[in-house]
């Protein structure tokens, strides 16, 4: 854009700013502006425009009555003309840069040195920023196994430092999801529905050895047999670190960890996708994209999802991805590893067989009997035992770790040494000395 001034005798100023495409955080910008005039020259200023106009920041001033220096400026004769160019470079842009940018030119009236005839141009730089960070996440998790009815399921994809808004979209096992866009993000199971037909679902193993139900083992004790497990020669071996002494016998985990339900149909899901943008004080936004469906354990479990970003100033499309699976194997550890009465025992879930994804609920329980401290189960990864009397020697403890995906339970057998520090009978039930 520029504007000029006409002059009461034979003179003229034209400026005008060379127009620049969408720059990139940390590129080198040079603004340009040129004008042309058949008089002479007064002072040239140039301005950043803030909050809407009503601050101009000067970042650069060429004053002719006290400077001799031209250097920043290219000029030559075109007829009876001057016509010159003044730079301004930003050697690396930033987001703040980003705005309305004015030149303003100042010559000398022909007729008089006394008045100064003002013209400007302007251009609007437009600062582009690639996102900085990407990433999925589970709504509403750790959440339970659900073996009677479904269940909604929602990914969140995280995007964040881009300018503008970045495009973002979800891919499974690779292939871009066909979704039903929402203005607002169901309330309900029945919101997951729509007119559709539903088509088959690709052949996947269904292997019925999933729906096994486990084996009680309080009644493998009382057969005087093993408990049932899973194959024990297709278990991972154990990690040196957390192998246990011979005072606390580990129980592998139980069939139970592949249990599937069978209400859900063979059928297609249905994904709904929504997203918001959240202006961020630097100018950026960041994005919340919501992949949700209608899950079904038996198709989704080890399922690839990945939430993927253009952006015009990436040169290829940024990405995150999550494979859905369900906990398997937990790798159990007790300290002290030789508990003696009067001792705190702390028993520990480390980790998994296998990634699992998203974050797993625990829940601890005792095998026919009530926790120590009296209630009939506790939620976390730790279960802590504080100052363990004799009598819960031999007792076992269940560990439930289960996700959307499905559930595992896995058992340890606590063996409590005595104590010489304790003379045997001091102590009750509770652990009370």
């Amino acid at each position: 854009m520029s504007s000029s001034f006409p002059l009461s005798l034979p003179g003229y100023l034209t400026v005008s700013i060379e127009p620049l495409p969408p720059v990139v955080v940390g590129d080198a910008v040079t603004l340009k502006c040129n004008f042309k005039t058949d008089g002479r020259m007064r002072e040239i200023v140039w301005y950043r425009v803030t909050d809407g106009g009503t601050i101009k920041q000067k970042i650069f001033t060429f004053d002719a009555m006290f400077s001799t220096n031209y250097s920043h400026m290219e000029n030559y004769r075109k007829r009876e003309d001057l016509v010159y160019q003044s730079t301004v470079r930003l050697p690396e842009v930033r987001i703040s840069d980003n705005g309305p940018y004015e030149c303003h030119v100042g010559i000398y009236d022909r007729a008089t040195r006394e008045k100064v005839v003002l013209a400007s141009g302007n251009i609007f730089l437009n600062v582009m920023s690639p996102p900085t960070s990407i990433s999925v996440i589970a709504a509403d998790t750790p959440a339970p196994f659900s073996r009677y009815e479904p269940q909604n399921f929602t990914l969140v994809c995280i995007v964040s430092g881009g300018k503008p808004a970045p495009l973002v979209y979800f891919k499974r096992d690779g292939e871009l999801l066909e979704v039903v866009p929402l203005v607002e993000p169901p309330a309900s199971a029945a919101g997951l529905q729509d007119g559709r037909a539903p088509r088959n679902l690709l052949n996947r193993d269904l292997d019925d050895t999933k729906m096994q139900k486990s084996l009680s083992l309080l009644d493998v004790e009382e057969r005087g047999g093993r408990p049932y497990t899973e194959d024990p020669f297709k278990s991972l071996t154990a990690d040196p670190g957390l192998l246990f002494s011979p005072a606390t016998e580990i129980i592998p985990e139980t069939v139970v960890s592949l249990e599937f339900p069978r209400w859900v149909p063979n059928t297609e899901p249905i994904y709904y996708f929504h997203h918001t943008h959240i202006p961020i004080s630097d100018g950026t936004v960041e994005v919340r994209a919501m992949l949700m469906w209608t899950l079904n354990p038996q198709i989704d479990n080890e399922a690839l999802f990945s939430c993927e970003v253009k952006h015009p100033a990436l040169s290829m499309p940024m990405q995150s991805e999550v494979t859905l699976v369900a906990p398997k194997g937990p790798k159990i550890m007790m300290t002290p590893s030789r508990a003696r009465v009067g001792d705190t025992v702390r028993i520990l879930v480390q980790g998994f067989q296998n990634e699992v994804f998203p974050e797993p609920l625990f829940t601890w329980t005792r095998v026919g009997s009530r926790l120590l401290d009296g209630s009939t189960e506790h939620d976390g990864k730790e279960l802590v035992l504080e100052r363990v009397p004799a009598e819960l020697n031999g007792s076992m403890y269940r560990c439930t770790a289960q996700n959307p995906l499905g559930s595992t339970d896995t058992h340890t057998r606590l063996i409590v040494f005595e104590n010489p520090n304790i003379p045997r009978g001091t102590e009750d039930s509770n652990g009370e000395f």
